[in-house]
């Protein structure tokens, strides 16, 4: 009896022991904000949720180096429910937008209500991360600054400390509105100032906000004192983001379009006269068909864009719209026509028409543009790739 029982303990420690020499101690896929809420509440614990993607390298390596981590499962299990979502899930993708979340990974932080108290962005290593995790737990003066900012203070220098939080956070939605409000009465002459004009660059993402539709309408005022790079990508960073918001993704699947939104959008192009509308429009368009599986739409779209002469797609463009068809439930037809798009390029940048790229920025590409094209022409075929 005496040796059963010290078998007994010894196997007790032995499984106590293997539960606390355990990382992360993640809820089960799928489990959602709400029901980690309801677990929060039970157990008194804060919300840990890592907003990851199938597709992003530092993501995979904190789920395969960091949080499996005895430290890190020691410092986080106790005080944390801990869940994974993908951001591209049905669940997610709603949930990326509410939380503004555009990179990834993104660790957010919640009270047991699911109120946010802090977050942070990129992978980093065990003593780090932690560090990050303890620092974004304590919610100390974020709170007082919301108060202020909802009671209606609008002090100059309020503002800009309220502001630099919401950068340092993340929350572009919210500093979007504080920059609104600092540039507010200042619309049509904060271009020559550095310190106005470094807010705008940095924090307007509304295209229909005063500042914005000023510098859209007065490009070379703004192009004089920023230069042409700045100013391109400026403008084209808010009009490309602003098309994520035209379409909504429910957590039943169901994809559509705001209309009136997209309307809305489309005035502001046409009103401000921007050169490059059809781009925008049409991009939105196509991402929707691609989104709700509409490979007819999909084509159509892609087509009219090809054939505004006011538009002009790079091979890279071309290769992503080529990446629906890699599901084989991708109709044969339209696959076909796809891959008649694709031809056509690679016989254009064969005859000379065109030149293939061979760097995308600072960044080399393994093989060039044409020889890609090529490639997922033999993919279409059922052709391996060659080494």
């Amino acid at each position: 009896m005496k040796k059963l029982f010290i078998t007994m303990i010894a196997l007790c420690v032995s499984a106590c022991m293997q539960m606390m020499a355990q990382g992360v101690a993640f809820e089960p896929e799928g489990t959602t904000l709400e029901e980690a809420s309801k677990k929060a509440k039970a157990e008194n614990k804060l919300i840990f949720l890592d907003c990851y993607t199938q597709w992003c390298g530092p993501c995979k390596k904190m789920t395969r180096e960091v949080f499996p981590q005895e430290a890190v499962g020691n410092a986080m299990n106790p005080k944390f429910v801990s869940i994974k979502i993908d951001m591209e899930s049905a669940y997610g993708a709603p949930l990326a937008k509410k939380l503004q979340i555009q990179a990834y990974p993104t660790f957010v932080i919640f009270n047991a209500d699911a109120q946010e108290i802090g977050r942070f962005i990129g992978g980093s290593p065990v003593g780090e991360f932690l560090n990050k995790v303890e620092a974004n737990s304590k919610d100390n003066s974020t709170s007082a600054l919301v108060e202020r900012w909802n009671n209606g203070d609008r002090d100059p220098q309020f503002l800009r400390e309220y502001l630099k939080s919401l950068s340092a956070k993340y929350k572009a939605d919210e500093a979007n509105l504080v920059a609104e409000a600092i540039l507010d009465g200042k619309e049509t002459t904060f271009i020559a100032d550095a310190e106005l004009r470094g807010i705008f660059l940095s924090n307007i993402t509304n295209p229909f906000s005063k500042s914005f539709k000023y510098v859209l309408t007065h490009q070379d005022e703004f192009r004089a004192v920023a230069g042409d790079r700045l100013t391109d990508g400026k403008i084209a960073s808010v009009l490309s983001n602003y098309q994520r918001l035209l379409i909504n993704e429910k957590e039943d699947g169901t994809v559509t379009l705001d209309e009136a939104k997209f309307n809305d959008f489309k005035s502001l192009l046409s009103d401000a006269k921007v050169a490059n509308a059809d781009h925008y429009t049409l991009s939105t368009l196509i991402t929707l068909a691609e989104k709700q599986k509409d490979y007819d739409s999909f084509i159509k779209y892609i087509n009219q864009y090809l054939k505004n002469k006011s538009l002009d797609a790079d091979d890279m463009q071309l290769a992503n719209w080529a990446k629906p068809f890699a599901d084989p439930s991708a109709p044969a037809k339209q696959k076909a026509q796809m891959k008649k798009i694709l031809q056509k390029r690679v016989d254009e940048i064969e005859s000379g028409k065109r030149q293939a790229k061979t760097q995308l920025g600072n960044m080399r590409l393994s093989r060039s543009t044409g020889e890609l094209l090529k490639a997922i022409i033999d993919a279409f075929d059922g052709k391996m790739p060659q080494k």
